[in-house]
């Protein structure tokens, strides 16, 4: 197995603190929004065999069926099929929805076809893969996943005593479902900027003074104010992850992240379509494509089973579990058979004979089994092979 040295991603809605706190260093005072771990182009984990640094990435193109097994390579293909990170948001990032694989393929190939710069500001897809993701919280996590009922979120908007709501209200109350949350959203996403600033900040003093539901939704208004993603929000169920727990977000489901500290995985994509609360490209008709209009209580997952902690979901791209490990307790022998990476989040643990602090992580090769010992947490990512 081998220790990985990770990049941490500045990007400007990171915690400062977050991560430097769970590494044990002093911070930069710089956002350090997500440490990744996986062989993504944009960040691939590095790593030392002897004869110099190299990349995962390399490491996996040279010799696929070795590093990843020949099931996983049967299944996936010669790559990495997932991408682990370590999230740690200090204001929230982008509303936005992921594209399924089918959209994706049909999106990359079209921006392919038109020539679009792949690191352009305004492409949409960045490679033909879809990008289901989980969220697992390692400290109180707040965040907003999938449509409320259309009443619930008339409801809301009406609470607020704003008189520029009212039509969206109506609007949801008058349609069938589908119909009602496209409407709405449509009709957000396209208002006039500056009368939708003016309702944002209407919006915003309400929810300041009502606190309680709206206390999230305020939140927004600190970092993105006059963005129509604020009002766009409301629509979604506002979610609040204790430590341990998670959420799986699938295509086409509306979500943002608000603040906290987890362990995020996901497949290995960068495939998103932004709604709002951000300065990035919206491509508001390309997002209605790709947006799943029915809403229904976000699940909370809590991790099953005894020696492992399995945190159940429906795509094989990616597994994620947990174990934990504890004062005297027996060690863990993970079998091989394909590729995994394994992370500590807390205490003193050992990988085989390597040793992990909090935020320190391996690769295990498929043809590798790995025994974990001592005291503390490890997250372990692989495949459904």
């Amino acid at each position: 197995m081998d220790r990985l040295t990770n990049t941490i991603r500045p990007y400007a809605w990171g915690s400062t603190t977050a991560i430097p706190t769970l590494l044990g260093i002093e911070p930069t005072g710089e956002p350090q929004a997500e440490m990744w771990m996986g062989a993504h182009p944009g960040a691939p984990s590095r790593l030392d065999r002897g004869s110099g640094e190299t990349t995962l990435s390399e490491v996996i193109s040279a010799d696929p069926e070795a590093e990843l097994g020949a099931a996983a390579v049967t299944k996936f293909g010669p790559r990495l099929p997932f991408l682990l990170k370590i999230l740690a948001a200090g204001a929230p990032l982008s509303l936005q929805v992921h594209p399924d694989l089918e959209q994706a393929k049909a999106g990359y190939a079209d921006e392919e076809r038109r020539g679009v710069p792949v690191d352009a500001g305004h492409r949409n897809y960045k490679d033909p893969n879809h990008k289901p993701e989980m969220i697992c919280a390692l400290t109180p996590f707040d965040g907003l996943c999938g449509f409320r009922a259309p009443h619930e979120a008339a409801d809301l908007l009406e609470g607020l005593g704003v008189d520029s709501l009212k039509p969206y209200a109506d609007l949801l109350r008058a349609h069938p479902e589908d119909a009602a949350l496209r409407e709405v959203l449509t009709a957000v996403l396209t208002a006039d900027r500056e009368q939708m600033a003016t309702t944002v900040a209407e919006a915003a003093a309400a929810a300041e003074r009502l606190g309680g539901p709206y206390k999230a939704y305020a939140t927004l208004v600190h970092d993105y104010p006059g963005d129509p993603g604020v009002i766009a929000a409301m629509l979604l169920n506002h979610v609040q992850l204790q430590p341990g727990e998670a959420m799986f977000l699938g295509a086409g489901v509306p979500h943002a992240y608000i603040e906290g500290l987890g362990v995020e995985l996901l497949a290995n994509s960068d495939n998103v379509l932004r709604a709002g609360l951000t300065p990035k490209h919206v491509d508001v008709p390309e997002l209605l494509k790709i947006v799943k209009f029915e809403s229904g209580d976000p699940k909370v997952l809590r991790p099953e089973g005894d020696a492992e902690e399995v945190y159940e979901n429906p795509i094989d791209e990616f597994r994620l579990s947990r174990f934990l490990l504890a004062p005297g307790g027996a060690s863990r022998t993970l079998p091989g058979g394909a590729p995994q990476i394994l992370l500590c989040t807390a205490g003193s643990v050992k990988a085989g004979e390597l040793a992990l602090a909090p935020g320190e992580s391996v690769f295990v090769p498929a043809g590798e089994a790995v025994e974990l010992s001592g005291t503390g947490t490890v997250f372990r990512a692989t495949v459904v092979v």
